[in-house]
């Protein structure tokens, strides 16, 4: 019985493994196998990977301030906050900016909005998103073993570190995915890979569906606002610096 018990669980995780392959620069061989099968799982409880590819336009109000408009398929992003809005692609940093309704054409300054723009994206992309993005490249994973979160609900512990990615590779993150749900419930941020304490922990509540995959607003004190998932939005969000709003789920 044990060994058809351990037979099947390997052969569930490589159904999910499979479903859900890992990015390219994905550090496999350095990640613990039950960590990439709780990452799996995760996937698979938010609506899975298809799902998620599949997923065109997202957009929320960081903490209910800055706005993010995100074309997952071509990288193309808005970004509005302080009275400048600034239109670029994520891939190639190329883009435009404006600041009280005029466009600024200087470079120097131009360069500064944008780098702004996708510092910003960087950051708030994966307070929204982070358990999407668990077998990201430049990710090593390592399992934890089981805990409990601050409100006491029994979990799965992750460690995630990064190499050489993002604007900020020297961070780690301890991920709690609920035993039961399989949802990420809670974080806890460390400066550095090497921190002995976290700077923050946080919480991930608020699961809701949002077109056919699921997004968590809440983060304990704070929450995003206006988010929502679309299959189409006009071109000219990403275009033209006009207002827009948006409604919809």
């Amino acid at each position: 019985m044990l060994k058809a018990a351990f037979i099947l669980c390997l052969t569930l995780a490589t159904h999910l493994s499979a479903d859900n392959p890992p990015l390219p620069g994905f550090d496999q061989a350095g990640s613990d196998p039950k960590a990439i099968a709780l990452a799996d799982q995760t996937m698979e409880r938010m609506g899975g990977r298809q799902n998620w590819d599949a997923t065109r336009y997202i957009t929320w109000r960081f903490f209910g301030k800055r706005l993010h408009v995100w074309d997952k398929w071509t990288g193309d992003i808005r970004v509005e906050a302080d009275g400048g809005t600034v239109l670029m692609n994520i891939h190639t940093k190329k883009g435009k900016a404006w600041k009280d309704a005029a466009e600024i054409t200087n470079s120097d300054a131009l360069q500064q909005a944008l780098d702004g723009a996708y510092k910003a994206w960087i950051n708030d992309s994966y307070w929204l998103v982070m358990p999407y993005k668990l077998k990201d490249s430049g990710v090593t994973l390592k399992y934890l073993g089981a805990g409990h979160t601050e409100d006491d609900r029994a979990a799965d512990i992750l460690e995630l570190t990064f190499k050489e990615v993002g604007v900020s590779p020297q961070n780690k993150y301890h991920v709690y995915i609920d035993q039961q749900e399989k949802l990420v419930t809670q974080w806890d941020f460390y400066s550095t890979s090497d921190a002995a304490e976290p700077r923050f922990k946080g919480s991930w509540a608020n699961w809701q569906a949002y077109g056919k995959i699921l997004l968590s607003d809440n983060r304990g004190e704070r929450g995003h606002s206006g988010v929502a998932v679309f299959d189409e939005l006009p071109q000219r969000v990403f275009t033209h610096p006009d207002p827009v709003e948006f409604s919809g789920k």
